[in-house]
This record gives structure tokens, sequence and C-alpha cells, in this order.
């Protein structure tokens, strides 16, 4: 199992209870001969045997009980397991052993909220808000290496806050949690050379590239963002080839242990070099594509000879490219040949998006209450250096957790082209640009022509998804908009004005399925809507008027379907109204079968 509960009080075992059933995968053991547990003779001899088996052991009773059984097993922090003492009220858990390494920590913190426990955490990095630099590497997939003889060394530097230089020359999840939480005695750098070391105790790097001896104490994490092409002659030997591509890289500067992984042309496909190569770098992912995906790829180093017998111009550096999604090589093409008639080939690029480069990010800003936007939309207007929001339909406060120094303008007054070249200035320069659009941008977001353009001058773009207005329209309304064995469809649509509405989609059409029905951005022909709706609805069917829903001055006019007119027009709605029409609206009627006893079962620990 992986974890295992050692309960020396037999009145907590409610508590015990509890925590297994929340955390799965547990076993309770006890002295006492309590039904549903593993009975034990001598808690000294269960810890023994859990000790090398269990990823953590939870001990619930007197904290003297779990660091007397514990003492004589403890090795090493690398393979201790994780030990929390949970007192028998529940008032404390306790992080004891292998904190962070061993997850000791995450895991009291889980416990504590099991329980409504207070939890106890000494580490020093947790309750000073720094970042655990023994773990972080883990948590992100980076290889972690330092030059220090004990990592405890750098550690105890960075946890007395020394002075530490932070090295970020690439971009992913990591090094973005890293910008946002940097620590006061860190300072943040893009590139090698801008570094003083003679001012810095630790420095921390964040890169798939090697660095000469900085002659202080370095943690190097070394994120897999690189891309590994291959190409060879038929039945090529393998032998020593791994070696050669490590060394080569190792003279290039380059870190093999960012290498994510290995990719060639189908043609290769049983090649032994291959499977050579993939057991020598860790068994990571080997990617075949064929001739006609790598047909359009361009690359600096082509062969006439390659070309007539694969079509494609040169194997390995081709790959790479593909495998990295259009990334840029940082190794070309390097020839090799080991023995007679064992010629092969190899290049490196790096992943597109791990490209330290000017980037928009495209979010959702939710349907208008700054607090309805997503922690990852946060996140990249916290950062963004420039904001470009709909200011007609976003409420400029979403905008108020701008940096300072972030320019943050309204493209209200804005065409298309003049939104094209503010973004396209920022992105040249390597700047972030957040698009703030409302609700979520696929809906009516006109996003489309964006990414286009986008793609024309193959920019780094990436969307970041929100919440839309029907389900904002579906809270307000206090209304679940499915029922069930009535209505399991929603549409979400907008009646036919100024931009037509494909044939098959019109309003009158959808309306026979008698959905729920949420209409976007008809207010204005709210004649026309309320004509076709009742082709197919009855005339006293639920409907609601949702005027600017979240935003300080939301309105909700409800009524039935005949009266939808004069619903819109005596309250002058106008943009930023949503029409909700159907059965589902503050319907309290019809009971979901989720909850049943057939059902149970879903819901068992």
């Amino acid at each position: 199992m992986k974890y295992a509960i050692i309960l020396t009080s037999e009145t907590s075992y409610p508590l015990a209870e509890t925590i297994r059933k929340e955390l799965g995968e547990t076993n309770i053991y006890t002295k006492a001969g309590i039904k549903g547990t593993n009975r034990i003779s001598s808690i000294n001899d269960c810890v023994k045997d859990l000790f090398g088996q269990s990823e953590a052991i939870i001990f619930i009773g007197a904290m003297g009980i779990c660091v007397r059984s514990i003492a004589s097993y403890i090795k090493d922090k690398h393979t201790d397991p994780a030990i929390v003492n949970v007192d028998s009220t529940g008032r404390y858990a306790v992080s004891v052993l292998s904190g962070h390494v061993g997850g000791a920590n995450e895991l009291t913190k889980r416990i504590a909220n099991i329980t409504g426990a207070e939890a106890v955490i000494t580490t020093q990095s947790d309750n000073t808000n720094l970042w655990a630099l023994d773990t972080i590497g883990e948590k992100y997939n980076w290889v972690t290496t330092t030059n220090a003889d004990n990592f405890n060394e750098p550690l105890t530097a960075y946890v007395n806050r020394k002075p530490t230089a932070l090295l970020l020359d690439v971009v992913d999840e990591g090094t973005q949690f890293m910008e946002r939480t940097v620590a006061g005695h860190v300072k943040i750098y893009y590139r090698y050379e801008d570094i003083d070391l003679q001012e810095y105790e630790l420095l921390i790097t964040v890169s798939p590239y090697l660095y000469p001896d900085a002659g202080i104490a370095v943690i190097s994490y070394h994120p897999k963002v690189l891309h590994l092409g291959i190409g060879c002659r038929k039945d090529c030997n393998p032998e020593g080839i791994s070696g050669y591509i490590a060394g080569t890289l190792l003279q290039q500067h380059i870190a093999i242990a960012s290498v994510s992984s290995i990719s060639t042309i189908d043609i290769k496909k049983d090649e032994p070099l291959l499977r050579e190569l993939q057991s020598y770098l860790g068994n990571i992912p080997v990617h075949i594509y064929n001739a006609e995906e790598l047909k359009d790829i361009e690359v600096p180093n082509p062969s006439d000879k390659v070309k007539e017998v694969t079509t494609v111009a040169g194997v390995s550096e081709s790959t790479a490219i593909k495998s990295s999604d259009g990334g840029p090589l940082i190794l070309e093409k390097q020839k090799g040949v080991l023995s007679q008639g064992n010629d092969f080939t190899f290049a490196i690029a790096v992943e597109r998006i791990a490209i330290r480069q000017g980037h928009i990010e495209i979010v959702g800003a939710g349907p208008g209450d700054p607090d309805l936007i997503s922690v990852k939309g946060r996140y990249f207007l916290e950062a963004a250096d420039l904001i470009l929001y709909a200011g007609s339909l976003v409420p400029v406060e979403l905008t108020y957790c701008a940096k300072q120094g972030a320019v943050v303008r309204s493209s209200a007054s804005m065409d298309l082209e003049e939104q094209f070249d503010l973004m396209k200035e920022f992105y040249d320069k390597g700047k972030l640009v957040v698009r703030l659009h409302t609700g979520d941008p696929c809906i009516y977001g006109a996003i489309q022509e964006q990414m286009a353009f986008f793609d024309k001058y193959n920019m780094s773009y990436h969307i970041t998804p929100g919440i839309s207005s029907f389900l904002a329209a579906a809270a307000a309304l206090e209304s679940q908009f499915t029922i069930p064995e009535k209505v399991q469809t929603i549409i979400l649509t907008r009646g036919e004005g100024r931009t037509p509405m494909p044939e098959k989609e019109k309003l009158h059409l959808l309306a026979r399925s008698q959905s729920t029905m949420c209409i976007f951005l008809s207010a204005t022909v709210v004649e026309q809507v309320q004509k076709e709706l009742m082709e197919h609805y009855p005339p006293g069917t639920p409907v609601a008027a949702c005027y600017k829903l979240t935003w300080k001055d939301e309105k909700i006019y409800r009524g039935q379907l005949k009266d939808l007119v004069k619903i819109v027009k005596e309250n002058n709605l106008t943009l930023t109204t949503m029409i909700v029409v159907g059965d589902a609206i503050g319907n309290r009627e019809g009971l979901s079968k989720l909850y049943s006893h057939q059902f149970k079962h879903l819901f068992r620990g």
C-alpha cells in the first residue's frame, strides 16, 4: 500500500478511518483487534516491515512513540519514507521526517485539510515561502545537478538569503512559477553574459545549456526541451555512437539531460541505433515520421542523396524540427562515421514553446466579475508587458493587477490593423502580450482572424480559456440547464442581425428541439428572436434577459416567451445582454439518478 497508518490509540480509530478513506491506498495497523484493520503484535516490528515498503507512515498518537519507533531505521532523506504524526485528538498534524524529498510536508498539509488540524511544518523554506530547491526539479521534470560536494551547501546559502542569481534562458511552467514567486535576495537574468558573478554567492540556472565554472556554488536544472533527430545508413552498427553524440553535445555546451525525445523517418524505424540511443538516454520517447509529414520542413543542410532515397531534404534536421513543433536547431546536422559503412547524422532542436521570446496569450476574462477570471489568466495579467483588452465588453478593473511599467490599452477604438501593429511591436521586442477577451475567447470572441495573423508571422501564442457568460447566467438564475429525461442539450447561438446566420442554423430550426437556448448578441433583434422561437416553444416557456452578468450593475429580468420583446424594450437592454429560454430556468422538478442507490459505487473511495 502507498500509505500506512499506525494507530496507537484505539479511541482514535474514527480519525484513522477518515484519513484512510480520503487518502485511498491505505492500510491501518493497530494492536487492538478492530475490524477492518491489520492487527500487529509490536509497533516496532511493524515499523521495521513498513519502512522499506510504504511511501509514507502516519502515526496517530503520542509523538514520543513515533520518534522512538522510527529512530533506528532512519538512513537517508532520499530513501526514508515520509513520516507524519497526528495527535490522538486530531488537533495537530506534524511533519516528522523526509519533509521535502519524501513528501511529508505536502502530506501533512493534506491530512490537516482532511481533519481540520493545524499543520506543523518546521522546514525553513516552507515557513519563509522560499523555493524547495531540492524538490522543485522533480516537480517540473527538470534534471538537477550541482557543482557542490554536498547539495546542502547551496540549499543553505539560499534559505539563508545569500545573494543569488537566477538564470532563466528558456520558459516553461516552472520558470513562470519562479518568476512569479521570486524572493527579494534573488535577481533574475535571461542571459548568462549579463550576470556579474562577483556580486553573488549562489547561481541557479534553468537551462538546456552548460555554462563555464562560475567560481561560486551552482544549482543547475535541465528542463526536457530538446529533441534529437537521427539519420543513418541501413543496418548501422550502433556501437559507440551514443557516447559519441553525448561527447559532441558536451563540447557544444548542450546538456544531454535536456533531451526529451529521439526522432527519425519511418524507413529507419527498425534501426538498432534507435533502440541503443533510447536505452542510453533513459528510455525517452521515439517519434517516427513519414516523408509526407516532413516534406515541407526547410533544413539548413539539405542532401540530394538523402532526398533521392527518402524524398526528404534531410532526416536528422527535419525530424528534430518536427518533434520540437517547429523550434529552431541549436545544433545543425553533425556527421559521424565510427566504422566503415556505418555513417550517421544527428541534430538538436529546442522546443518552440520553450524559447524565451515574444509571446501572445489570448486570455478569457470571464463574464465580468474580476474574481471570475482563472488563476492562470490572472498570472498572465500580472506578468504581461502589454495588456490589450476589449474595453467595450471587459471591465477595466480586470487590468488593475498589471505590474508596474506594463502598458494597458483598450481596443475599443482600434481597428484590427492597429491592434496587430501594437501587439507585434511588443512581440518583436520579446515581450509578453495578453489579449484579453470577454467570457471564453472561443465563443464569439473574434480570435480567428487574430490567430491567422499570428500564424502568418509565425508568432508564439496560446489560449487560456475563461468562464463563459452562459455559465454565469445559469448561476445567476440558480438553474441547472439540463433536466433529467427532459432537457439534455444546451444551445449557444445568436439571432440574425447584420451578420447572416447559416441556413441550417436559423433560430426557428434550432428551436425545434426545445432545448435550453442561450442567445448571445441579440437584444437589438429581439422581435425576430421572439418570432422564431415561438414557432416551436410554447408562449409560456420561461425566459430571462440577463444584462451585464456578474458586473456590479447586473440586472436579471424573468418572464414568459410571449413577453420577451416587452421585457427587453421596457428595460432598454442592448449590448452585453444574454437571452435564455427553456423549461430549465428555475426548474426544481426531475431527480438525477446519479445519487441513487444503483450509482453509489461511483463515490466509494
